[in-house]
């Protein structure tokens, strides 16, 4: 292989699968995003992997013309854990939906973020299950009924982007189906960044959730509910950006610009290594009908597992010399840890 990477379009990266998603359905906008990005990022398909788990979000490896994994429900992050570790010279994508990444696999989703493992996740949020026909996920409302809540959900959703900050991932951003050219920006931030890199995607499912973000996603609503994160800059928004952010003793809230002037407004940083400001951000709105924070929420850096556990072979190697794998597997099933001269551990 050369060092030069062929220069590729869209078609390159578009796989001769018929895409399946029921027509109107927000994962096409992300797909078209992702296929147009790769070229401009100047990466080999060859050494591109997207891993998935169950769900419509899950159907998305067939449609990339890379390698890929259809895997099982929620250990897309488990089995791209070992992907990456192994295959270091890799870009491994995971994605996932907010029903196979928050509840089979919440447990898969959270350590791979802790241990900064050098993987980007997309998770597709529509707060609902799909693929199984309208049944209540993670993410779903309390009171949403549903064929498997017909009295309504009891349950207390899930915040993404606060679940993630709570596993203090390094990189936590959010977009939307309705903007392709912030997702691409948020998946390209998510590519360069080095370790665990999570997005959480509004995706809109047309036919068992439509409009679930419609209050906020609309052209109409956007100026006045969405609130752009920008690093170094105040956080305001609103039409003529009249509304701000200020962090207080109260936290993180929303105020007029003109009750408090505009050098009271909180100005972003996603660079903060202590996590607990980016999440107060995360819980300002109570769902998708409430003025709702857009973009990187927080981009530290620090050391990825895989690097962490590539020098800890090193060492070893170096204090012990190399391994043999025959002794391995021909060794027995008992040894002595630690034994002093008398034999005794």
């Amino acid at each position: 292989m050369t060092d030069t990477v062929p220069v590729t379009t869209k078609k390159d990266w578009t796989s001769d699968q018929e895409v399946r998603w029921c027509p109107g359905c927000g994962d096409y906008s992300i797909l078209t995003a992702m296929q147009m990005l790769m070229p401009e990022l100047g990466v080999r398909r060859e050494s591109t992997v997207f891993i998935s788990g169950i769900g419509c979000s899950s159907r998305f490896p067939y449609y990339m013309n890379t390698y890929g994994l259809h895997s099982i429900h929620g250990r897309a992050p488990a089995l791209a854990t070992g992907l990456a570790l192994a295959r270091p010279d890799l870009d491994v994508w995971v994605i996932t939906g907010d029903g196979d990444g928050l509840s089979i696999g919440g447990n898969h989703l959270m350590h791979a973020l802790r241990r900064n493992v050098n993987l980007n996740i997309i998770l597709f949020n529509n707060q609902i299950y799909g693929l199984t026909k309208g049944q209540y996920s993670p993410t779903s409302e309390v009171g949403k009924v549903t064929k498997s809540t017909p009295f309504g959900s009891l349950d207390r959703p899930f915040n993404p982007i606060s679940l993630a900050l709570g596993a203090e991932a390094t990189f936590v951003a959010r977009t939307h189906d309705m903007d392709r050219k912030h997702m691409q920006s948020t998946f390209k931030r998510a590519y360069e960044h080095k370790g665990a890199s999570f997005i959480e995607v509004y995706q809109n499912c047309n036919v068992f959730n439509d409009g679930a973000f419609e209050q906020i996603l609309s052209k109409e609503s956007r100026p006045n509910n969405l609130i752009p994160l920008e690093h170094g800059q105040p956080i305001r928004f609103g039409p003529d950006g009249e509304r701000g952010v200020v962090l207080d003793a109260k936290g993180a809230r929303i105020v007029d610009v003109a009750d408090v002037g505009e050098d009271k407004l909180l100005v972003h940083d996603e660079a903060r290594e202590d996590p607990a400001v980016a999440f107060m951000l995360s819980r300002l709105a109570h769902g998708p009908y409430e003025p709702t924070p857009i973009g990187v929420f927080r981009a530290v850096e620090t050391a990825d597992y895989g690097s962490g556990m590539d020098r800890q072979l090193a060492e070893a190697q170096e204090r012990r010399g190399p391994g043999e794998l025959s002794k391995l597997l021909t060794s027995g099933a008992t040894w002595t840890v630690g034994a002093g001269a008398n034999g005794h551990a």
